[in-house]
């Protein structure tokens, strides 16, 4: 006999407690293999795709696309050692979401694309229906029985705004009730009061009620309006700026483009500068351990970098950048981009950073102040690169000129490791040659 196994939403790492799923990659029925890809789910970090442990026959799956799912939350059940769907007697039938669609179970997480997921259709050896058939309901849907909600997450959302859940009908299925119908819930009871008739209104300019637009503050942007606010709420961060003459690591830059070969951005040749400065001054590569009331230098540079995608504000990591040349670094720049601006980007990609490099520069904009990306201690803030008169040798000339800011934890260092740091930067910048002589 097929044994039945329930595979649970796996714990995703690096505090993530829910995600929401994206897309399912098996139908009830189909025959799935050991790690095969399941379901694709988007966290607060970035899409990944969920593999299952088991290998058989999917006889139910949990969750349309759209929910979210808390850490444990039963994802897909399998029938181990079948290859078609078992009978069962007088089994309900999964309702479809109104036109004979039932969600597919989500992607697993690690991002191996080198063999496509494996997948083969079994038609059932009962009599044909409209629908697979599910062998595990989600959650009772007895009105007088328990209320059908499997995430704490909701139940937390309903109790702190008042929502009696009893008295809800879940979109979700068997009627489970889902965080939008807890959010759409909560809209109403928040909803103004309408406003009384206005006495005059004309036709040119009739009276309409001004309603803000409500967006949810959850996923990407969600996590990044966390971290900043811890970031502003722990860290005395301060900043200082500097403009110099990136005239010369410019042409330095075309000089190795000249040559052949992969092309060198100007992004590896300052992250290349940075991993320089900060084998000078290492108090700026390290972070705060609060609890211990330590300050913890770490041995390498995992140097992050802001990447604005379709889904927001990502930091991919470049790991052991200390130990990488300019090529190496345009290389995995340009890798780690890609794979921000088509979402698969996994945890680990995002995770784990030392130092943040930030080029706001692309978007036209001359300076800034970064907010520090917590829990590290320092970052960098490349402006626009543009012509600017400029003293040179003496004499004023036209030179490309760009401004750069350095926002540091001040519980790490003080102003004159800080201004070193960012003094020695531009130096760089000024004069590449100052970088070959600290290597």
């Amino acid at each position: 006999m097929p044994q039945v196994m329930e595979f649970k939403l796996p714990d995703l790492g690096e505090g993530l407690t829910e995600a929401e799923i994206v897309r399912w990659l098996v139908a009830v029925g189909d025959v799935v293999a050991i790690d095969q890809p399941v379901v694709e789910v988007e966290t607060a970090k970035a899409m990944v795709e969920v593999p299952c442990p088991y290998g058989g026959v999917v006889t139910a799956r949990f969750g349309e696309e759209g929910t979210e799912l808390p850490v444990g939350a039963p994802l897909i059940t399998v029938a181990v050692g079948a290859s078609s769907l078992p009978e069962v007697p007088a089994a309900p039938v999964a309702e479809a979401d109104g036109g004979g669609n039932v969600p597919r179970p989500l992607i697993g997480y690690g991002e191996d694309h080198s063999r496509p997921a494996r997948r083969r259709r079994v038609r059932p050896v009962t009599a044909a229906v409209s629908a697979p058939v599910v062998v595990a309901p989600v959650a009772p849907a007895v009105p007088a029985g328990p209320v059908p909600v499997i995430s704490p997450l909701v139940r937390k959302l309903a109790k702190d705004g008042g929502v009696d859940l009893r008295a809800l009908k879940g979109s979700g299925p068997e009627g489970l009730i889902l965080r939008a119908d807890v959010e759409a819930a909560l809209a109403v009871l928040r909803a103004p009061e309408p406003a009384p008739v206005a006495p005059v209104a004309t036709a040119a300019a009739p009276a309409v009620a001004a309603q803000g637009e409500r967006i949810p503050l959850k996923g990407v942007r969600g996590a990044v309006a966390e971290k900043l606010s811890r970031s502003r709420r722990e860290i005395p961060d301060a900043t200082c700026w500097v403009d110099a003459d990136a005239t010369e690591l410019m042409a330095a830059r075309a000089a190795m483009n000249a040559v052949g070969g992969p092309k060198i951005s100007v992004l590896a040749l300052l992250a290349r500068i940075c991993t320089a400065a900060l084998a000078k001054y290492p108090e700026l590569n390290s972070t705060v351990d609060l609890a211990a009331k330590e300050i913890v230098r770490l041995p390498s540079v995992h140097l992050g970098f802001a990447a604005q995608t379709e889904r927001g504000l990502v930091v991919p990591v470049v790991r052991d950048a200390q130990h990488r040349n300019p090529e190496s670094l345009s290389a995995e720049f340009a890798r780690l981009t890609e794979l921000a601006r088509s979402g698969k980007l996994t945890p680990s990609d995002l995770t784990g950073g030392t130092f943040t490099l930030n080029n706001y520069g692309v978007f036209g904009v001359d300076g800034s102040t970064p907010i520090i990306n917590h829990p590290e201690a320092a970052m960098l803030g490349v402006g626009r690169i543009i012509d600017k008169p400029w003293v040179h040798e003496g004499q004023l000339a036209v030179r490309k000129v760009v401004q750069l800011s350095l926002t540091f934890d001040h519980r790490v260092c003080d102003g004159g490791t800080a201004g070193g740091f960012l003094r020695y930067v531009a130096d760089c910048v000024e004069s590449p040659a100052v970088l070959l002589r600290s290597l």
